[in-house]
């Protein structure tokens, strides 16, 4: 593993650095007069790691939410059958009994 690479005075080095860089961001994110949805999102843009939302991504979640509104309305439509099919299902289960 690369920790495992680094000599001791690297790792320090490399330790220090981060250090460095992840109170930097919480400073600046403790100075935000308005606190962000996702503190990851902030840690991200101000690292310079963030970038534009792939378009992919938004097709997909897009096609999720569509996906979920045919699941609910698929189980609604079930629920319902059923309660159509236990109607028909109890005479005819009484005229056997008879």
């Amino acid at each position: 593993s690369l920790v495992c690479a680094l000599k001791t005075p690297e790792l320090h080095e490399l330790l220090a650095i981060v250090e460095y860089f992840l109170f930097a961001v919480l400073v600046a994110l403790y100075e935000e007069p308005e606190k962000p949805d996702s503190a990851l999102d902030f840690l991200k843009h101000h690292l310079g790691a963030s970038a534009p939302e792939n378009p992919e991504i938004e097709a997909l979640r897009l096609e999720v939410a569509e996906m979920k509104e045919k699941y609910e309305a698929v189980l609604e439509e079930n629920k319902k059958l059923k309660t159509k099919l236990a109607q028909y299902e109890s005479p005819q289960d009484e005229k056997h009994g008879e």
